[in-house]
């Protein structure tokens, strides 16, 4: 395995930092403040081909491998989590189903307004009913002529409030179980389409998170991702591919967590000494590095394996597992390092440290992440 990076994504990388170093984090507390994105900033994220990270060049995308993403996501991660999740959703689970299942005629429609940040992207699985049980969807969708009719509501959908283009789970057949899910390309504009009520969160401010609700909602036919029945495969599929994209922003926001841990020792003078020199703080900060490599080595496997289109199931479940684990720790160990400092909302430790909470609960709990490694084990040793 090559990680090496060619001249092409090395010059995209170089680019996407200078601009989340020069433009994103002179914004960041703004962000905070007002849970907004400035409009600047997503225009200048569209000029940069940020919108297209996953849409292949064709339809008007970067083309671009999940190494080359990755390395990309890496940069994005670094600064304000709540921008880093309206591009991480969009180029992940927003985007991916319609890249990998839709068939012609539908990535001919949709992909190029996406790749240019013209229509936003989300995924809208989860429901009251159905968190971690992602089977367990009351939402319907009854065939009538050329229209599926759809009922039923979802709820913690990320970029709900911006997006245009939903990928929706929604059963067709109660009779055949987690066969008889289907899964649906539904635009905002639909008949019966509604977002529902904001959900204000603890972290990830900017990142805007409501219900979707679907009422009689009508989706032509052509609008069938994949095939009737395929909607939980094609679920899993999407959510796994995202787990390395997501795990790249995790690793770059636990490389700025350190990049502040380490410069922040060096200068905090405690008994005549920077903080650095004393072994309790020295060790916090080993301990984060030694993660943080590992994070990013595990990272650019997965990715590789994308690549390859090798079977990930596993390996993605684990990443996902490793790299939440790893941003919180990290984060944990930086508001330490910080000391009262890191505690004070003024200064992105603290924010951070919020953020890193909902890695552990969005795109699979990481008790689910522990089903899946575990089941995946009974197979292979069976």
């Amino acid at each position: 395995m090559n990680f090496e990076l060619d001249e092409d994504i090395q010059f995209l990388k170089r680019n996407v930092r200078d601009f989340i170093q020069n433009e994103v984090e002179k914004v960041a507390m703004q962000i905070e403040e007002e849970n907004e994105i400035p409009g600047r900033i997503v225009e200048m994220s569209k000029e940069l081909g940020l919108f297209g990270l996953s849409i292949p060049e064709e339809y008007g995308g970067l083309g671009i491998g999940m190494v080359g993403k990755c390395a990309l996501y890496e940069e994005i991660g670094a600064t304000h989590n709540g921008y880093t999740t309206l591009i991480g959703a969009h180029t992940g689970i927003g985007t991916i189903g319609i890249v990998d299942m839709g068939n012609e005629q539908q990535k001919k429609k949709y992909l190029p307004d996406m790749a240019a940040g013209h229509r936003i992207g989300a995924f809208a699985l989860t429901e009251p009913a159905a968190g971690s049980n992602a089977t367990n969807l009351k939402t319907t969708a009854v065939k009538k002529g050329n229209k599926y009719i759809l009922n039923g509501t979802k709820h913690y959908i990320t970029n709900a409030t911006e997006a245009d283009i939903f990928t929706v789970m929604a059963v067709t057949d109660p009779s055949k179980g987690a066969k008889g899910i289907t899964s649906f390309i539904v635009e905002k504009d639909f008949p019966g389409f509604h977002v529902g009520a904001f959900e204000p969160k603890m972290g990830l401010r900017g990142s805007h998170s409501a219900e979707i609700i679907l009422e009689d909602c009508e989706v032509p036919t052509e609008n069938v991702l994949s095939e009737e029945g395929q909607g939980y495969v094609n679920a899993l599929k999407i959510l796994a591919n995202g787990r390395a994209g997501l795990a790249a922003r995790n690793l770059g926001s636990s490389q700025k967590l350190l990049d502040l841990s380490v410069n922040y020792a060096k200068e905090r003078i405690q008994f005549n000494v920077p903080i650095i020199e004393h072994q309790a703080v020295a060790h916090m900060l080993s301990e984060m590095a030694v993660d943080i490599e590992a994070l990013r080595s595990f990272t650019y496997r997965v990715a590789w394996m994308v690549d390859e289109r090798k079977k990930i199931i596993k390996e993605a479940a684990m990443l996902k597992l490793f790299g939440s684990e790893v941003y919180n720790r990290v984060a944990d160990k930086a508001v330490q390092v910080h000391g009262g400092i890191g505690y004070i909302s003024d200064y992105p430790i603290e924010r951070f440290y919020r953020d890193a909470r909902i890695t552990r609960i969005y795109e699979g709990t990481s008790e689910i992440q522990k089903n899946i490694i575990a089941g995946q084990l009974n197979k292979e040793y069976s």
